[in-house]
């Protein structure tokens, strides 16, 4: 089976492996083997057209996408003693070569003819993952050499490339005129409050998903700790990295651990400290703190007084 997922420029879209997936449960309850090809820009590991002997198969399935181009063209060419069939394709041109290669289309949709669903609508259940935003900062250059913004994110990036989860990267910073950002706070907390798990080496990242009760796996990206462990600390959260020397990047075996428990017991934790963030008599803050400091203040006069009329 090949389709657009199998070339070396093509791109493998979710659409594209769901009606593979499709098409591999046909032919599996029909007791038919098969073998997938796959583009080496997206599975190093799987097999791919060089691999290939095509003297190997009698049979040739293009799965999903337009069939249209030089490079299914080329497919015909190659596997041109093999039957060709084409299924959940769209037809553009019913005279290009690309189409009239194939012995049969079972076309998703072509001139002339009534469209069928997607194969990717009827692929099998999917299992959940989590879905996790990434809230990351490169800035901060108040902090000197002792900045590890770079390395951490480097570190967090590469390591949540391996993970089984769905990211979301977010950012803080609101712009009422970007529509790739949030323009108000409300905009934000809307979206992390729908969020299994924040990654973050920003304290607003940190704070924000506390808010909205979503666990937090933070990284504070300054050698010998700052704002980062100084918010965790004054939430009572525990999921929290520190960057350590530039040579001591944040241990794999760390990360996984509050992964973990971010997504188990820290769950039920980050949903007491948002609800407590609201209560009727909540931790006091600095802000608590503020009209007794501008009363107190010398020279500033009675500051609660009504003034004259």
């Amino acid at each position: 089976m090949t389709g657009w997922f199998s070339f070396l420029h093509g791109e493998a879209t979710a659409g594209d492996v769901l009606a593979l997936r499709r098409v591999e449960r046909v032919l599996r309850d029909a007791g038919l083997a098969y073998d997938v090809v796959w583009s080496p820009g997206f599975r190093a590991d799987g097999t791919h057209f060089d691999d290939v002997d095509p003297a190997a198969y009698s049979r040739l399935v293009f799965v999903w996408g337009p069939v249209h181009g030089p490079q299914v063209e080329e497919v015909h060419r190659r596997f041109a003693h093999c039957v060709r069939i084409a299924v959940g394709v769209s037809v553009v041109d019913p005279r290009s070569p690309a189409v009239t290669g194939f012995h049969r289309v079972l076309a998703r949709d072509a001139p002339g003819t009534a469209p069928g669903p997607d194969l990717a609508a009827r692929a099998p259940a999917l299992s959940e993952v989590p879905v996790v935003g990434v809230v990351l900062t490169r800035g901060q250059q108040e902090y000197g050499g002792r900045r590890r913004h770079e390395e951490v994110a480097a570190v967090l990036t590469r390591w949540l490339a391996g993970r089984d989860c769905a990211r979301l990267e977010l950012e803080t910073r609101l712009d009422a005129h970007d529509w790739r950002l949030c323009g108000t706070p409300a905009q934000l907390e809307s979206v992390l409050a729908r969020l299994d798990l924040v990654v973050t080496d920003r304290l607003h990242g940190l704070v924000l998903a506390l808010r909205a009760g979503v666990p937090v796996l933070a990284v504070d990206p300054v050698e010998g700790g700052a704002k980062v462990t100084a918010q965790a600390r004054a939430c009572g959260w525990p999921a929290l990295v520190a960057a350590g020397r530039p040579d001591r990047a944040p241990a794999k075996e760390v990360l996984e651990h509050w992964w973990h428990w971010c997504l188990t017991d820290g769950r039920a934790v980050a949903a007491r400290i948002g609800a407590g963030f609201r209560a009727a008599d909540p931790v006091p803050d600095a802000a608590d703190d503020l009209v007794a400091a501008l009363r107190a203040a010398p020279g500033s006069g009675d500051a609660g007084a009504a003034p004259d009329g």
